[in-house]
């Protein structure tokens, strides 16, 4: 582990619990011990920043009050209420977790580690979070900012992508919760990332532990933490089509595994290289749907940035030949005010919006 020694980890530890006491942020789910409703926090704040998780998470609870409640309900509801979020497998995951608390603990989320990490989707930070925010268990939660927070108080330049960096960062975030203080001071570690120990031009003026921070005494820290690079986002070509017929649009649902799994979209898929558009759009409707259309006319462009992939995204109106396809569990013929009712990908959110522009 790092070399930390009892009293330095008690001076931080001191510090850091008294400058959130008085700086925390007043934020919906800190106004609640109940461990199901900090777990949906949790997971909706994965990879997406608190001011946009708010309403989401007023709503969702609203909504799904209980373990229960969101154990009991249709996957496409659940969905819907993430629509914009992102990263749909969490909610799936989430849903999936409580229907396993509820069939195994009575509805009651566990609070024991191994039982949480046995959980679909939970991971050592979920469980580490809801542990010790919920039910105060002194073991670590190391996020993003965690991460960057003690790589800079103890000038840590191990690769924080590497598993055996984690092991490392977790063992010293265990180590340096007070007793009796895990809830507050895990909150304390995230809330000093989040709003002063920042990836760029961190605030080390107001930090509670500027002076014991040791990159900061040797002026590296805006290069800590040490992260291997990603590779950017390889980009695609998608031909999309808005199919007409009988003055109702077609929309298809993606697979139940994958990328945005379960989404309703409007129908297409990658263009081959060579291949134009238009072209890639009657051979994907012939080769899936069995369907014959009419390539009419450019109807817009959209991009959409995964973490790996880059969507580029041409959609054409276009009109069936010879009749509809038929409906199925899978494929829906609608009018464009009922778009709003099944949850979509951003993309094509985009295009159901420009399209109710034009009826």
């Amino acid at each position: 582990m790092v070399d930390v020694s009892y009293r330095e980890a008690a001076e931080v530890g001191k510090r850091l619990l008294a400058w959130y006491n008085e700086a925390k942020r007043d934020l919906p789910w800190r106004r609640t011990s109940d461990p199901y409703k900090i777990w949906v926090s949790e997971v909706m704040l994965q990879q997406t920043r608190v001011e946009t998780v708010i309403p989401y998470w007023n709503r969702f609870i609203e909504r799904f009050p209980t373990v229960e409640a969101l154990a009991d309900a249709p996957e496409e509801e659940v969905l819907k209420l993430w629509e914009g979020l992102g990263y749909y497998s969490r909610a799936r995951n989430l849903q999936a977790a409580v229907r396993e608390v509820k069939a195994k603990y009575g509805g009651r989320v566990p609070d024991k580690q191994e039982e949480m990490l046995a959980l679909p989707g939970v991971g050592r930070y979920t469980s580490g979070a809801v542990l010790s925010i919920a039910y105060n268990v002194p073991v670590p939660a190391v996020d993003g900012n965690v991460f960057r927070v003690l790589s800079r108080i103890f000038l840590i330049e191990d690769d924080v992508s590497k598993p055996a960096a984690r092991k490392k960062f977790e063992a010293l975030a265990e180590f340096l919760i007070p007793p009796g203080e895990a809830s507050n001071f895990n909150q304390s570690l995230m809330e000093l990332g989040a709003r002063v120990c920042m990836p760029k031009h961190p605030r080390c003026e107001r930090c509670p532990v500027h002076d014991m921070c040791r990159a900061y005494k040797e002026g590296v820290q805006e290069d800590l933490p040490v992260k291997g690079k990603k590779k950017p986002p390889r980009p695609i070509d998608i031909a999309t089509g808005i199919v007409w017929n009988a003055g109702r649009v077609l929309i298809t649902r993606r697979p139940p595994q994958g990328l945005l799994a379960g989404l309703w979209e409007f129908p297409g898929g990658e263009v081959a290289g060579g291949e134009s558009h238009k072209a890639a759009l009657q051979r994907i409707f012939a080769e899936k749907w069995n369907l014959s259309v009419r390539v009419q006319s450019h109807f817009a462009n959209v991009q959409h940035t995964f973490s790996h992939i880059r969507w580029n995204l041409q959609a054409y109106t276009c009109e069936a030949n010879g009749g509809a396809a038929a409906e199925a569990e899978d494929t829906r013929w609608v009018q464009v005010w009922q778009l709003a009712d099944f949850p979509m990908p951003v993309a094509h959110q985009k295009l159901a919006k420009a399209l109710a522009g034009l009826v």
